[in-house]
């Protein structure tokens, strides 16, 4: 079974799932203290359950949310939202940093100033076995981040971590790569060391390269592609990262490429209406709908066929949440 924001669910049910999509990025002590000028509770929740339902409706049935503590994660705020579409929404436990842990984990755990066990693992299982934050939803992936400072010491006791609660708990593990710096070789690299199995590990972020060697040679060990930034032009260019998935398909690996936008309802990286408005004409493609309306067309023309979408949209994400 599969935890999501709504219970269990059977992994046959997940049905056509994006492997990476947030419902809301946001910077808490922001909100807290400057939210007034930018936020509004009711309508953010409101805005978030039309954009779902538009999802809901082109066929998505899934969306994976790998929001964990250092991008906002308030698990109550999505589960509002998901009770108004009927839409399975996973959540992930991890933490989210480029370098360094915060202040108070960083007191904390083997060799540091107040010793103890290490903190990272025992919030990561406690996530995915009991529940987040004093709800019952658990978290369903693991997430973290190899970017280009590679594995920082911090770094390194998150991934640790993961690789631990990964080993006890079957939970996979999606993790955010920088693929200019080809991150996704150290992370792939300190996972084996670490005892994870690698068919579960989505390499995050991956089709922002159109890199067929390094692509190619995360897949052979048996990672999954995430070809998740569709939409964000910034880092890869739609009609390439089309040519790069079809080229791949052509080559075999449809079984290893997960599909997603990386996108959200609202992120606070743009806050506010001027900020809101500037992020959609700089990348007026990112949102939730782009692969249904115009992706899965540019692919088909590419010569990818059905049965290739079908694995990379329904069977690899059914795949990731089991034994298989």
């Amino acid at each position: 079974m599969v935890a999501t924001v709504r219970g269990d669910r059977d992994p046959s049910q997940l049905g056509t799932t994006l492997m990476h999509e947030h419902v809301f990025v946001l910077t808490p002590d922001l909100l807290a203290n400057y939210g007034a000028d930018y936020w509004d509770e009711e309508l953010r929740v409101e805005d978030a359950i039309t954009k779902l339902r538009r999802l809901r409706d082109l066929g998505v049935e899934t969306i994976v949310d790998p929001t964990v503590v250092g991008l906002g994660r308030y698990v109550p705020r999505v589960a509002r939202v998901n009770a108004g579409v009927d839409l399975n929404i996973v959540v992930a436990t991890g933490l989210y940093t480029f370098a360094e842990l915060p202040r108070q984990l960083q007191n904390l755990g083997p060799g540091t100033p107040l010793g103890g066990p290490e903190p990272l693992t025992t919030m990561f299982l406690r996530d995915v076995r009991e529940g987040i934050g004093g709800t019952d939803i658990r978290a369903a992936l693991l997430k973290g981040v190899v970017e280009e400072a590679g594995l920082t010491p911090d770094q390194a006791r998150i991934h640790r971590a993961i690789a631990a609660t990964h080993r006890e708990t079957g939970v996979p593990i999606t993790v955010h790569t920088n693929s200019a710096h080809r991150t996704g070789t150290l992370a792939l690299d300190f996972y084996a060391a670490h005892g994870v199995d690698l068919t579960k590990v989505v390499v995050g972020h991956a089709g922002d390269s159109n890199d067929l060697d390094y692509l190619r040679s995360l897949a052979d060990r048996g990672a999954t592609l995430g070809c998740d930034r569709f939409g964000l032009d910034k880092f890869n260019t739609t009609d390439r990262r089309v040519a790069t998935v079809a080229a791949l398909c052509a080559e075999g690996y449809a079984d290893r490429i997960a599909l997603s936008h990386d996108a959200s309802c609202y992120i606070d990286f743009y806050a506010g209406d001027h900020g809101q408005q500037a992020l959609r004409a700089a990348a007026p493609n990112w949102h939730y709908e782009h692969i249904s309306r115009d992706v899965l067309p540019a692919l088909r023309a590419a010569g990818v066929t059905d049965a290739q979408i079908t694995t990379m949209m329904v069977d690899n994400p059914r795949r990731y949440f089991t034994s298989e």
